[in-house]
């Protein structure tokens, strides 16, 4: 506990700690490429995005997708440590580079599973048995086929980009062309968690807002009344979703903007089946290099932060914000399954010097949410930046206003706005509000201390109700400035207004 403060996150099977997990086989009758149309036995088969079944190239009958149905369904009856065989450890000795020797004509190919999870017969485009080879943890449990087209994945690109020319770097301008998205299927785990939660603290309502002293003078106060807050619940959170590639979970990589990519979730992911080779045909995937153990305590704080803004829709009355002294999150179940979630995905390296950064832009191939990462030409925007400061400094002379002090900061504000508008380093999954959860057992304290006169600041001292933990240290510093200032503030909502996704 620290200055009055304490939280607490007790892990699933708390009863006992060495007890094993339990492992489902999800790939039991697993399709790995090899399956024929069962009309007319050809094995050319792939996806229709339209309809998200696998097509027969040949004869051009749809197969239904086939649904995972053996994990736990009823996630409020979840307990202990639960996952797919697709989520356990990956086997780090076996070797990667492998050989298949072709069942259709005998060609013996070489593939690299570090890097692919899918491999054809270069002579008679036979799909070979792939995932009878690569290391264990390597194939998902379940997989979203791709939802939309090449074609509309260019267009939303092409309409992201082009709001934000302006201000492009010349050569990103020159060079850039959609022709070159790829379709990709990364890797992602799916947490769902049956738990207990338990907040307490104190919360305070607004009752008057008034002024005292004028000119340079003028002071804001105000009047509250105070309340003792408690909040007992059983959650089930259903669908918490973490990248699963190293890579892309560094969302704070100075070269690599991989925070657009996190951004375009959520995903709908009551519509994944199981994993069947033949989605992967004429797209890329990538091979998840993480384990359960890795992600934990990222899993564990974003579920802390899912659990304490659930609560938020029982504190409406709270309009000052409430300052949990006790968090505890007793996790009694959580299940675990890998994904492959489909993403249409551009990429442009920028080179300045010595220092590389490759931009992405990222369109989720499911929901069509569109985020990324433009290039800018510094020059253009600090001269633009300048022009607007120097009609703010005008402004402020020349207007009747009684902040017009607030117009030396046009240039700033200016400049502040486009670069985020085109870098969006601080877009992210809010993970904390667009996880599906479900409240039973509601318990509730709302008990009256005393009023409070001529507080200063507009928030209870230590509101922490909408803070949360489960994100980079750079995203949570440029939230809570963004949150507290309200120059910041004004700044992130004309950002809004302009369409900064």
């Amino acid at each position: 506990m620290q200055n009055g403060y304490s939280e607490n996150i007790t892990p699933a099977n708390n009863n006992n700690q060495s007890s094993a997990p339990t492992i489902i086989q999800t790939d039991v009758g697993a399709k790995d490429g090899q399956n024929k149309c069962p009309k007319c036995g050809s094995t050319d088969i792939s996806l229709n995005v339209n309809t998200g079944k696998l097509r027969c190239n040949f004869c051009r009958h749809e197969f239904e997708p086939e649904k995972l149905d053996n994990m736990q369904q009823d996630l409020s009856q979840l307990q202990g440590q639960v996952m797919g065989s697709g989520a356990t450890d990956i086997v780090a000795d076996t070797k990667d580079i492998m050989t298949f020797k072709c069942s259709s004509c005998g060609a013996e190919v070489v593939i690299d599973t570090s890097s692919s999870t899918q491999a054809r017969c270069h002579w008679c485009r036979n799909t070979l048995s792939v995932n009878q080879k690569i290391p264990n943890g390597s194939i998902p449990d379940v997989v979203l086929p791709f939802g939309i087209s090449k074609d509309v994945a260019k267009a939303e690109i092409e309409k992201f980009v082009g709001k934000r020319k302006f201000f492009a770097h010349p050569k990103f301008r020159q060079e850039f062309t959609t022709e070159n998205i790829m379709g990709v299927y990364l890797p992602y785990m799916v947490v769902d968690a049956n738990a207990h939660v338990n907040l307490v603290g104190n919360g305070e309502h607004l009752t008057r807002t008034y002024y005292r002293g004028s000119g340079d003078n003028r002071k804001t106060y105000y009047d509250a009344d105070l309340y003792h807050v408690e909040r007992e619940f059983d959650l089930v959170i259903q669908g918490l979703t973490v990248e699963s590639s190293a890579d892309k979970l560094n969302n704070s990589s100075a070269n690599a903007t991989n925070n657009v990519i996190n951004a375009i979730m959520p995903f709908d992911l009551e519509n994944c089946v199981k994993f069947n080779a033949n989605y992967l045909k004429g797209y890329t995937s990538e091979k998840r290099d993480t384990n359960i153990d890795q992600l934990r305590s990222l899993v564990d704080k974003q579920s802390k932060d899912i659990a304490k803004f659930s609560a938020n829709d029982t504190l409406e009355k709270y309009d000052r914000g409430v300052a949990w002294s006790n968090e505890q999150l007793n996790v009694k179940g959580q299940q675990w399954k890998s994904a492959y979630l489909p993403v249409w995905l551009y990429s442009y390296l920028q080179v300045s010097g010595s220092k590389k950064v490759l931009h992405y832009v990222a369109v989720n191939a499911r929901t069509k949410e569109t985020m990324g990462s433009v290039p800018i030409h510094i020059p253009k925007l600090l001269g633009i930046s300048f022009l607007v400061e120097i009609l703010g400094i005008l402004a402020m002379l020349f207007v009747d206003f009684d902040y017009n002090w607030a117009f030396l900061l046009a240039g700033f504000i200016y400049f502040f706005v486009m670069l985020t508008r085109y870098r969006n380093s601080n877009a992210r999954h809010k993970y904390e509000t667009e996880t599906k959860t479900n409240i039973t057992n509601l318990r509730k304290v709302d008990k009256f201390i005393r009023a409070e006169t001529g507080l200063t600041s507009s928030k209870i001292s230590g509101a922490n109700n909408t803070s949360i933990s489960g994100q980079g240290l750079g995203s949570q510093l440029l939230n809570s400035l963004v949150e507290d200032n309200p120059v910041a503030s004004l700044v992130k909502e004309v950002t809004e207004q302009k369409g900064g996704k």
